[in-house]
């Protein structure tokens, strides 16, 4: 049914409905297909009518972007230490499915010292260990290119030497680049045809690449850590019976011209044993089990242990001996 004074009126209400801005989620995925119809309800002499108009169709278009988040605390290492990993996270936050091209700068200003890409220098963290070990695979531009599907991330390493003329707490940074294989741009840029499944592709908030550096400090610091234990047994032996008394003694002590700073001493109470009560000494002096003005304690947690605070040590301070006793149940 027609009602030709109707249907210019129509005509203008379905084009502004069809121009009308669509809400969407900045996630959708590239290649989503989008339908929109309006549609006009009226009486007209007492009659109720429908009219729709034409459909409006429209696909999502990919969006490029990429974020890289550092996941290492400053890294602490020697003049010299060789394979030094910091850990980072690439996250494809774009709507589609992309690959991602690797880079490392190690000469970046502001730092101290540049540190030396190892050969090679960026590996995927296969492990899931957080740090450089040898089942972590290399990566290969242009053969091992991460690909991601939208909100996926990956864990990379940069892998780097230390050299060897660096001075106590020098500081020394390495960056990782991620970028777009797509393609990259001002925000906004239309890449024709290159988006999943041939649609356009559109350079998103990040350009199409982002990067994060982090921290190497350097610590030239060797520290000597040794435990032994004596037991003694109730029937005057030194067999490791129940009931028997086990005596563990530490040693702690700074080997060259380095400095620890704020160092905390921490041995758990070992399974089927007792902690002995006010059994802890550091340097032949008792010291208590709770929390005050001494520096030791026993905290009593699922795992119990004995907490000692050293404080800053230097060669000079000489070896510091701690002690403490556990029972066998």
């Amino acid at each position: 049914m027609v009602f030709p004074r109707l249907v210019p009126f129509m005509w203008v209400l379905a084009c502004w409905l069809a121009a009308a801005p669509v809400a969407r989620s900045e996630g959708t995925p590239a290649g989503t297909v989008i339908d929109n119809v309006a549609t006009v309800n009226f009486d007209l002499g007492g009659v109720n009518s429908t009219l729709d108009s034409n459909t409006v169709t429209f696909m999502v278009l990919e969006r490029l972007d990429v974020i890289v988040t550092l996941q290492s605390a400053q890294v602490v290492s020697a003049p010299g230490a060789v394979d030094r990993s910091i850990l980072f996270t690439v996250t494809n936050t774009g709507n589609g499915t992309e690959a991602f091209e690797l880079a490392i700068d190690s000469l970046l200003p502001g730092d101290d010292f540049d540190p030396v890409p190892a050969v090679p220098a960026i590996y995927f963290d296969t492990d899931a260990s957080g740090g450089f070990s040898v089942g972590d695979i290399a990566y290969v531009p242009g053969g091992n290119d991460p690909q991601l599907v939208a909100d996926e991330s990956v864990g990379i390493l940069l892998v780097n030497d230390i050299p060897g003329a660096v001075a106590d707490g020098e500081l020394g940074r390495s960056q990782l680049t991620a970028t777009s294989i797509t393609g990259t741009g001002t925000p906004g840029t239309t890449l024709v045809g290159l988006g999943d499944g041939g649609l356009d592709a559109i350079v998103g908030a990040s350009g199409g690449a982002a990067s994060g550096f982090g921290e190497y400090i350097v610590a030239d610091v060797q520290i000597s850590l040794t435990k032994s234990v004596v037991v003694s047994d109730p029937l005057g032996g030194t067999e490791p019976t129940v009931g028997a008394t086990l005596t563990y003694t530490v040693t702690v002590e700074v080997l060259n011209s380095g400095t620890i700073s704020a160092g905390t001493f921490s041995d758990p109470i070992p399974e089927f044993t007792t902690f002995v009560p006010e059994s802890i000494a550091l340097n032949g002096s008792a010291l208590t089990d709770a929390n005050d003005l001494d520096a030791g304690e026993f905290i009593a947690n699922v795992t119990p242990e004995v907490v000692i605070q050293l404080g800053d040590l230097t060669q000079v301070d000489g070896i510091q001996t701690i002690e403490f006793q556990v029972t066998i149940d």
